[in-house]
């Protein structure tokens, strides 16, 4: 189950309080000051770890907390080191402060790690006190607290290519035909309740990452359908794959009018995710009139629509050669 959004508060450990001893043994019964220092408390930490791929562990539980240090001790003991707690987010997870929803870090790539709530630092001891004119120190620092915090945290899935489309546009399937993922593929709107991920592989070793997105419909942008809560994930896409049903006679809408209406949606989310490339391709050609549909469509916005049939298995490697160069010229300029 894909989580991609969590509330959690965070503490790091408080430092130990320093100690007040003196040093007592047989024939020396004024052996002075020897209180040790606190230990420091554990830091939290966030690290991005390949392999992690939801927010579930951090939606059941809500609260972070890592070890406080140890009191000092006499004989100059110095407290024990609070362990450290270390959170293994999803690569592609938001920090935010939730109470100043300032972006603290965008753990974009795994091995990224940032600390969260800095340790409090252990206190110190009256040993550290003594002095030729003040033998009998009886003074001593408490260890300072641990930094706390609320942060919320929101996943943007990170795929190559991101496929959108009308509801029943043939995503889902096209997405099992391409990649080892199962997604839900049923006759109804909104089969896919979550974004789905699929590893597509090619020839000479080459693969790519793509996301079927939850179908959106018209005021996905303002929470119709389900089409606000995963437009973010493909924000961090580097081409869209746009996907039109040009073959079912109970469409909701012509193809064309679809194709306006996700164009227009996308832009009202985000001007930056609309300027991405997008590779424009008609669905479910193998059903009677389809190739005349996709013609038309091509014609009517003006830039070239490969015709496809996710089930038969027309046209899918074209596209598949089409989108990895498209990606490769994304990364590219992404180096630029």
């Amino acid at each position: 189950m894909l989580v991609d959004r969590a509330e959690i508060y965070v503490r790091a450990g408080n430092g130990g309080d320093g100690c007040v001893s003196f040093r007592r043994e047989k024939f020396i019964p004024k052996g002075g000051p020897d209180g040790g220092d606190g230990g420091d408390g554990g830091s939290v930490y966030a690290v991005a770890t390949a392999g992690v791929d939801t927010l579930l562990d951090f939606a059941g539980r809500h609260h972070w907390l890592a070890q406080n240090g140890q009191p000092g001790m006499g004989k100059k003991m110095f407290g024990r080191k609070g362990a450290d707690l270390t959170l293994q987010l999803p690569p592609g997870t938001l920090i935010y402060d939730r109470d100043t929803n300032i972006l603290i870090k965008d753990l974009s790539t795994a091995g990224e790690r940032i600390c969260i709530a800095e340790a409090g630092k252990g206190g110190k001891g009256n040993a550290r006190f003594a002095r030729a004119d003040h033998q009998t120190p009886r003074e001593f620092e408490a260890g300072t607290p641990g930094q706390e915090r609320w942060l919320r945290l929101e996943l943007k899935l990170i795929a190559d290519a991101g496929i959108v489309g009308l509801p029943n546009a043939g995503k889902s399937t096209l997405l099992s035909r391409l990649s080892a993922a199962r997604p839900k593929i049923a006759d109804y709107p909104f089969t896919t309740l979550q974004p789905q991920l699929g590893i597509v592989q090619l020839s000479d070793h080459r693969r790519f990452v793509l996301a079927d997105i939850p179908g959106l419909i018209e005021g996905a942008h303002e929470g119709a359908g389900l089409g606000d809560a995963f437009l973010r994930h493909i924000e961090r896409t580097r081409v869209i794959l746009h996907v039109i049903d040009v073959g079912s006679e109970w469409t909701a809408m012509p193809p064309i009018e679809a194709y306006r209406t996700i164009r227009a949606e996308l832009a009202k989310y985000s001007p930056q995710l609309a300027e991405k490339e997008e590779l424009v391709v008609a669905n479910k050609i193998d059903l009677t009139g389809g190739r005349e549909a996709a013609e038309a469509l091509s014609e009517a916005i003006g830039k070239e629509v490969l015709p496809v049939s996710a089930v038969s298995g027309i046209g899918l490697p074209i596209m598949i050669e089409r989108l990895w160069g498209m990606i490769r010229r994304a990364k590219e300029e992404a180096t630029v």
